[in-house]
């Protein structure tokens, strides 16, 4: 039971890279993608009815982790808790800007907040793509259980590394790439005219910078956790992971040539899923390693709830769920086709 909340939590947090992974992208190109205020009304329509939405998609993540595996909760909780306020102050400033830029008819107004805007969905990406590389790279958990992090120490991997040292920078970074490029396929699924036109610019060369930003990814995670290479070797059903990366890869440069505006997306909705599918999958049993004594690591079988608990969650889970995906089904069919950005209360 404990594995298979270990993969429902995974998959929860795959879902929410991908649907608030496009607002952090168009947020990350705002301000390039679109130069007048017309412009940038057309890419705030364009995530406008689904940007709320796909961040309670985090808070659900975070409490089926509180649920199923109570103690790794209490401790990434504690342990990461000057990241979180980190977190939860951009997904704050994002969420006022979008509010705030159209309260005054002022420019110097409205370029305060879109700037706004664009930093914190592009420092938010930087920092989940840290928090993603410090599961990989393990944390320094004690005896306890607990441990405490600084933002940064001397920026090496080591027992009591930073949560941003030269591994988890890079892996940031490597997220900001793969966000932009993934906001810029949607921006150019949704919008028409200029923005549209830059959108494909932008998709086209953010998705070349994700290939060697990709490789020196997995390279510096061969160095830093081979662990997760020899898990997925050992499980060859984690395959279906790697392929749907690759292939998500691969579509994303062939449905940009052919400008197959939702099958590119599509592709890079592929490429994200497979690639925290996989990290996860490598990274199995653990949810945080411990840096000074394996022993101490925080795994799906030592933080798990009582069996009863998990089974009777398990139920609502999937009643939770399926009222979540038909709404969502029907948010995204109701908001089909190019986006308006003289429709009321989007933008």
């Amino acid at each position: 039971m404990d594995a298979l909340w270990y993969a429902i939590v995974s998959g929860m947090l795959a879902v929410y890279v991908v649907l608030d992974g496009f607002d952090f992208g168009a947020g990350i190109l705002h301000r390039f993608v679109a130069r007048t205020d017309e412009e940038r009304r057309t890419v705030l329509a364009a995530i406008g009815p689904v940007w709320d939405g796909n961040e309670t998609l985090l808070v659900a993540s975070g409490g089926l982790l509180f649920l199923s595996f109570p103690k790794t909760y209490a401790s990434a909780f504690s342990g990461f808790y000057m990241a979180l306020m980190i977190v939860l102050w951009l997904l704050i400033l994002r969420g006022i800007a979008i509010g705030f830029r159209s309260a005054q008819d002022n420019p110097l107004w409205r370029e305060f907040w879109d700037t706004t805007f664009s930093l914190a969905s592009a420092l938010l990406a930087i920092v989940l793509g840290a928090s993603l590389g410090n599961v990989v790279r393990g944390v320094p958990v004690g005896e306890t259980g607990f441990f405490g992090i600084p933002l940064f120490t001397n920026f090496l991997t080591g027992k009591q590394p930073g949560i941003f040292d030269w591994y988890t920078i890079l892996v940031g970074i490597f997220a900001l790439c793969a966000l932009a490029s993934h906001g810029a396929f949607y921006l150019a699924w949704k919008t028409t005219g200029p923005v549209h036109v830059r959108s494909w610019v932008y998709a086209r060369n953010a998705w070349l910078a994700v290939l060697p930003l990709w490789v020196l990814a997995t390279a510096a995670t061969v160095w830093v956790q081979p662990d997760i290479f020899k898990n997925l070797l050992a499980r060859p059903w984690s395959l279906v992971f790697v392929l749907l990366m690759l292939g998500g890869f691969w579509g994303g440069f062939r449905f940009l040539n052919q400008q197959r505006e939702l099958l590119a997306f599509l592709s890079s909705s592929a490429f994200l899923v497979g690639l925290v599918g996989a990290t996860m999958t490598g990274n199995y049993p653990y949810w945080l390693r411990s840096t000074l004594d394996p022993a101490y690591s925080l795994t799906a079988a030592n933080t798990a709830a009582e069996s009863y608990g998990l089974r009777t969650a398990l139920a609502w889970w999937i009643i939770g769920i399926t009222l979540a995906v038909g709404y969502f089904t029907y948010l995204f069919r109701s908001i089909r086709g190019k986006v308006d950005p003289s429709a009321e209360g989007h933008g």
